[in-house]
């Protein structure tokens, strides 16, 4: 069996071998395809059919040649299974991963796939997939720490998880070195060729190592904006000199922008940050200056003050023109939104110029699991069995399917499960080895052979080797194991005597269909005692039950003055109710409510379902009373829904549901009273109504409001649909901390997916694909939120042709043309304090324009968006607390190392000052 391994393994050698024999270092996969090929630039794509386990493949309709990879793609189940390619790589040497996913509707489905990708056990990236016909592409840079590397897809969300290519190329010498690549690798956010010609990117044959340099023409959202006026593209023909590492090709550096009117000013998205980053710019002198002409620059980075400390002066640091000049830093904390310039100094005559540049975030990596190398060379024994297959770490991110793991950070292997799977030979040693094993099933398959010795398995508590071929004795070491639960060695061709140590213990033991002697063929003494005290126990918990049971039905037969079940009117109204008859709520008398209202004296707010009227119980709490006017069925409907379903809810961020009242035919709901009224009254301001002015306070009611509908979303089964999320509908208490409101309309997700609903809610809030298709989703709160935050942002309410002119008229479309095209500064509300951090605004404007796409598949859960607020708020903290910029060049002669916790250490030897007026030439 391990020459059989040994074999395939040689196999898959050659076979990539033979891929990169014309292009050394080069892996190029193209998923799905039957074929290998040379596409239109001389690369050379093979199928992935022999490197993957799993998985269909699929076409799709290609437009030229150029594109052939992305004709063809895998998908694989979106079950709870990881799907990895493993490729074979030279250990410490570098390697550019590059996977690419164009989505193309392979499935007919029109639901936009959403899954993870993971290097090993390192978490890679979340895959998003939001443009059926634009291909997402993922790289990263990282030292090869073993003799292969695997790249996994795991964790589909929506859709289904597939691949279109993936590629593998090595890079020489050291080009991306950093002194801590053994527990970080790079992963791409941005490569840019500035000054290229037209939107075409720039690789191989132009660039050896095949990496692709974007054009900064390309035109979408967030990617290069806020250009300043003066901004030039310049080209040459000469000759460039790069250096031998070719970092980066000759091409890139043949064409530029620059200031013509003093500076370069961009603005670009960092995904993922902020975070620790790897970044350089890449110089070159290639316009012939006259004698007297002098080309200086800074860099300007908004807060950050230590960029602008080093003026570049690109033909005296690159020594010469038409020369490589890449000053950059190896570690430096760059934020989400990235705005940066580059400015002339006072004593030079030419604007500044920029050739290209490059922005890595630093990814720790994940160590794995300790038993990663047992399993293995466990399933390294099986090279024909597709569940020896799975490829990557046995437990992270995401386990076998046949094991389970610790949750630990260097988990352990705690379980295997290979029942029935028709597996021949010897119980493998490795097996022996696993010293945190807890069960092991092998039963039902043709091992032969004796039971090897499990002492060093000291936490095993359930072995199952049944129905196997088994021979032999017993081994004593099983009779040595101190937590053995459960020995089930049944149906084999075990012979000679049973340990005296094992049938001493008390254990399930079954050893029947064997030639063994002693007290084998029935249960120990410690067995049945086990069993007697299982049946007597299940006997005592049933008629515990049963008292329950009758101690229920007879409360239920006589309600207390105190409470009321709503069995008899939620029969009328369909099954949910059926199901929510048993719960219970306070009931009021209607004089409680008189006294406490003063007989309905203070009004303080209305809507369509009736009026609130503040009160002040007996007991001092202050409530708010809301008196139902509507008296039809459906107003009815909703009185009895919003009872029903806050009798089960209580969480922070939602209001205190504290009982209700039906007497006289009077339906009245009574809360908890909000002190501060609704955020829509905060927002808009008025004659009684302080408008909220702090960006952070704004925040935080964001955050508050988002756990309350994440809450409904999650935390309760089945899941609850909010349905009139609005700004009038989240409260604000004496501490101006937000309570998600009002129920009436509320309905739950019983089958989990979506509810078939006649279309309820509130115009500008409304979720234009439910109303639609009448079909109700958790996905339906995400789009009313949505508008919410671009609330928060601008500070207008939903429709209004007054702030948003004739052609727009909503908030959405509104927003959606001002962030799209990098002007943020046009939504932002004038009122707002100035002191906020602009990438905060930035963070929850674009996760506002997620929330509102047109189809629920493209927009984000809420705890997804809980995320993104949070991490605005962060954002802000930092800005009130700031920490000193840690920065140095890449040609430092300091040192710098990242801590698990991303703070950075720096012992720097030198002044930055001399460490960038160092030679960079290469």
């Amino acid at each position: 069996m391990a020459s059989a391994a040994a074999l395939l393994l040689q196999l898959q050698l050659l076979l990539l071998l033979s891929l990169s024999a014309a292009q050394p270092g080069f892996i190029s996969l193209d998923c799905g395809g039957a074929d290998d090929y040379t596409d239109g630039i001389g690369i050379q794509w093979t199928s992935d059919a022999k490197l993957v386990f799993g998985g269909q493949a699929t076409n799709l309709p290609v437009q030229n040649q150029l594109q052939k990879q992305y004709s063809t793609l895998r998908y694989f189940p979106a079950d709870t299974s990881k799907y990895c390619y493993t490729m074979n790589v030279r250990t410490r040497t570098r390697y550019l991963v590059r996977a690419s996913f164009l989505y193309g509707n392979f499935d007919n489905s029109n639901v936009y796939p959403k899954f993870d990708l993971s290097l090993g056990a390192t978490p890679w990236s979340t895959v998003i997939i939001d443009d059926a016909d634009t291909p997402v592409v993922e790289e990263a840079i990282i030292l090869a720490a073993a003799p292969t590397l695997s790249v996994c897809l795991s964790n589909a969300s929506t859709g289904q998880p597939f691949i279109s290519t993936l590629e593998l190329r090595q890079f020489n010498g050291s080009l991306y070195y950093t002194d801590y690549e053994a527990q970080f690798f790079l992963a791409l956010s941005a490569r840019i060729n500035f000054g290229a010609d037209g939107n075409k990117s720039v690789r191989y044959p132009d660039d050896p190592f095949d990496r692709i340099w974007e054009s900064d023409s390309l035109r979408r959202a967030n990617y290069l904006v806020d250009v300043a006026p003066g901004t030039e593209r310049i080209t040459t023909t000469k000759p460039v000199f790069v250096g031998t590492e070719l970092e980066p090709p000759e091409k890139v550096m043949q064409t530029a922008v620059v200031g013509q009117n003093g500076s370069l000013n961009y603005r670009l998205d960092l995904e993922g940050f902020p975070g620790n980053a790897w970044a350089v710019s890449y110089f070159a002198e290639i316009e012939d200056l006259a004698p007297d002409e002098t080309r200086k620059f800074k860099l300007v980075v908004p807060g950050m003050p230590l960029f602008s400390k080093p003026t570049v002066d690109v033909e005296e640091n690159a020594q010469g023109k038409y020369r490589l000049y890449q000053p950059g830093y190896t570690n430096v904390t760059l934020p989400f939104v990235f705005s940066f310039e580059f400015k002339k100094t006072n004593d030079s005559s030419k604007g500044p110029i920029l050739n290209a540049m490059e922005i890595y975030k630093h990814v720790q990596i994940t160590m794995g699991s300790q038993d990663a190398n047992t399993m293995s060379s466990l399933a390294s024994r099986y090279p024909q069995a597709g569940w020896a297959q799975e490829g990557g770490d046995p437990c992270l991110p995401v386990s076998w399917t046949w094991v389970q793991c610790s949750s630990e950070a260097a988990p352990r292997v705690l379980s295997i499960t290979l029942s029935e799977k028709n597996i021949t030979g010897s119980i493998p040693e490795e097996l022996t080895k696993l010293s945190a094993l807890v069960e092991l099933r092998l039963d039902g398959n043709s091992f032969s052979g004796g039971i090897p010795d499990f002492s060093g398995c000291r936490n095993l508590q359930y072995i199952h080797l049944e129905n196997n071929q088994l021979n032999g004795a017993l081994p004593s070491s099983l009779g040595e194991l101190p937590n053995l639960k459960e020995l089930y060695i049944q149906n084999n061709r075990l012979s000679g005597h049973i340990p005296r140590a094992l049938s001493k213990k008390s254990i399930i033991f079954n050893s029947s269909g064997n030639n063994l002697q002693g007290p084998s063929d029935s249960i120990s003494h410690g067995t049945i005692i086990i069993i007697v005290c299982a049946v007597v126990g299940a006997i005592l918990l049933l008629a515990v039950a049963i008292g329950c049971c009758l101690c229920t039905h007879k409360r239920k037969k006589k309600p207390s003055r105190e409470t009321v079940v709503l069995a008899a009117p939620a029969k009328k109204l369909g099954s949910y109710f059926s199901e929510v008859a048993t719960e219970t709520a306070h009931r009021f008398a209607l004089s409680e409510i008189e006294d406490a209202t003063d007989k309905f004296e203070r009004r303080i707010g209305s809507g369509g379902f009736g009026i609130v009227y503040y009160g002040k119980l007996a007991d001092g709490r202050e409530i708010a009373v809301k008196l139902l006017t509507n008296d039809s069925y459906q107003g009815i409907r909703e009185f009895l829904n919003e009872v029903a379903l806050l009798s089960r809810i209580h969480h922070r961020n939602l209001v205190t549901f504290l009982g209700y009242s039906q007497q006289d035919g009077k339906n009245i709901l009574v809360y908890e009273f909000m002190h501060n009224g609704t955020l829509k009254e905060h927002l808009r301001g008025g004659p009684n109504d302080v408008k909220i002015t702090s960006w952070v306070k704004r925040l935080e009611i964001a955050e508050d409001a988002a756990k309350g509908i994440e809450y409904l979303h999650t935390g309760c089964s089945p899941t609850i649909i909010h349905r009139d999320v609005k700004s009038s509908n989240i409260l604000l208490d004496k501490n101006m901390r937000a309570k998600v409101a009002d129920f009436g309309l509320s309905k739950p997700a019983v089958d989990g997916s979506h509810v078939s609903s006649i279309v309820r809610g509130t115009v500008g809030y409304l979720d234009p694909e439910y109303y639609i298709s009448q079909q109700l989703t958790e996905k339906s709160d995400i789009y009313s939120f949505g508008v919410i935050l671009l609330e928060l942002i601008s500070g207008h309410e939903p429709i209004s042709s007054d702030n948003f002119g004739l052609n727009c008229r909503n908030i959405v479309a509104w927003a959606r043309s001002h962030i799209e095209s990098g002007n943020i500064d046009a939504i932002i509300d004038a009122s707002l304090d100035t002191g906020y951090d602009l990438q905060s605004v930035w963070k929850i404007a674009e996760v506002g324009i997620m929330c509102v796409k047109p189809k629920g598949a493209q927009r984000p859960t809420i705890s997804e968006v809980l995320k993104e607020i949070q991490d605005a708020i962060a954002i802000e903290v930092q800005r009130e607390a700031p920490q000193v910029q840690q920065l140095m060049s890449k040609r430092s002669m300091g040192s710098v190392s990242i801590n698990t916790d991303n703070s950075v250490d720096l012992e720097q030897n030198a002044s930055f000052d001399e460490m960038l007026m160092r030679p960079g030439l290469r």
